[in-house]
């Protein structure tokens, strides 16, 4: 049951029991809203996938679309390519339905770019960034290369400046160009492909931006559907972007009545799309698991509301989110978990921050045993220092 909330103000527990409908993360592991989006569909209604560990990518997607593998994520990701995985929100891996990336790379160049956090003579000029994303747009078309090929090419169609060792790397120093490798991404020039052996590979996707003021409006009206109400401040951190670009941005969308305000619980007001003011009246319930960098956990604000408590401390990393994978107990964050994979045996162990009653511990069982099948493996769950169950 819904109600609707214009001219009300909209509690913490019901906006986030429709955060977590939206994400397919709320009532029973065994929800039947996951398979009818499918994997692409996950993805979207998830605003993207963190992908950085394409693993825990993998394990978003799956815990929210019953029945999912990690062999139908790869499936959609190198076969079919209805995904695609590139560099997404703030800069980092992520995976994208592929028919959004019009709007992904026409929102994400459209972002005002800050000072760059280089020393002055590694810095690059407006003029040789445009230099490299043509340039690299160029060198992948139609082909897949490896950063090292990928590097050669970018240094002979621009000039031996893009290739000085200037950027601190993990064993050396990179080439000055690689500073705009996600800018490349975020312009829709390059994104990844199949890995060679172990080395990554990149090609040119062939999208086409939209135009940036359509592509930011819809972002942010896919962002106030996924996680709203939201404040503008709220969407700026989410996205990496400066808080006056976001204020002003929302300021517009709400002048075209395209978003409009609701009172709400912690922030005195924020924002929703027009038309869309109905949320859940039961409080949320359910036991569930999140990975490493889920969107859920990032974009979920305020943090504090979502990470209460001891939580706040346990569960994150100077209050930034996605370092530990968390246990959700009722749609807030109450513990942590972690996995130590060996064979098709995969050892989990959760680290509630409290007491688990009898209901909650077979609710985290069935999630457990949901985590192997995506994974594809044996899970053997421990309960801090008791082991309560292990089956595929």
């Amino acid at each position: 049951m819904t109600t609707r909330t214009r001219n009300t103000t909209v509690s913490w527990s019901r906006a986030n029991a429709r955060r977590l409908d939206r994400q397919f993360l709320s009532g029973g592991t065994r929800s039947a809203r996951g398979p009818a989006h499918g994997v692409t569909g996950t993805v979207a209604a998830m605003l993207g996938a963190h992908a950085q560990v394409l693993s825990a990518a993998e394990l978003s997607i799956g815990l929210r679309a019953p029945g999912t593998t990690r062999t139908d994520v790869r499936t959609a990701l190198w076969t079919d390519r209805t995904l695609v995985k590139t560099f997404g929100p703030r800069g980092t891996v992520h995976l994208l339905p592929a028919e959004e990336l019009p709007m992904w790379t026409g929102a994400l160049s459209a972002v005002p770019v800050g000072g760059s956090p280089f020393p002055k003579d590694a810095r690059m000029t407006p003029d040789q960034v445009e230099e490299v994303v043509a340039a690299v747009a160029a060198a992948l078309e139609d082909t897949e290369l490896t950063v090292d090929e990928l590097s050669d090419e970018v240094i002979g169609r621009t000039g031996p400046w893009a290739g000085d060792p200037v950027m601190p790397a993990f064993q050396g120093m990179w080439p000055r160009w690689r500073q705009v490798l996600h800018l490349a991404g975020h312009r829709g020039a390059l994104c990844y492909a199949p890995n060679r052996g172990r080395k990554a590979t990149y090609t040119n996707p062939g999208t086409v931006p939209m135009p940036a003021r359509e592509a930011t409006a819809a972002l942010v009206r896919r962002y106030l559907l996924a996680y709203g109400p939201a404040t503008p401040a709220h969407f700026a951190r989410w996205l990496a972007a400066p808080r006056g670009w976001a204020g002003r941005l929302f300021e517009e969308l709400a002048g075209n009545g395209a978003i409009e305000k609701v009172g709400f619980e912690p922030c005195g007001e924020a924002w929703v799309v027009a038309g869309d003011p109905r949320f859940p009246s039961a409080a949320p319930c359910g036991v569930r698991l999140l990975p490493y960098f889920d969107a859920f956990g990032i974009a979920s604000r305020p943090r504090e509301r979502l990470f209460p408590g001891a939580a706040y401390e346990r569960a994150l990393a100077g209050g930034q989110a996605g370092n530990f994978p968390v246990l959700l107990v009722d749609g807030e964050v109450a513990g942590v978990w972690h996995q130590r994979r060996s064979g098709r045996r995969i050892a989990v162990t959760v680290e509630p921050l409290g007491p688990l009653d009898a209901a909650r511990l077979r609710a985290l069982e069935e999630q457990v045993e949901r985590l192997g099948e995506v994974l594809e493996g044996t899970p053997e769950l421990t309960v801090g220092e008791v082991t309560v169950g292990g089956h595929a």
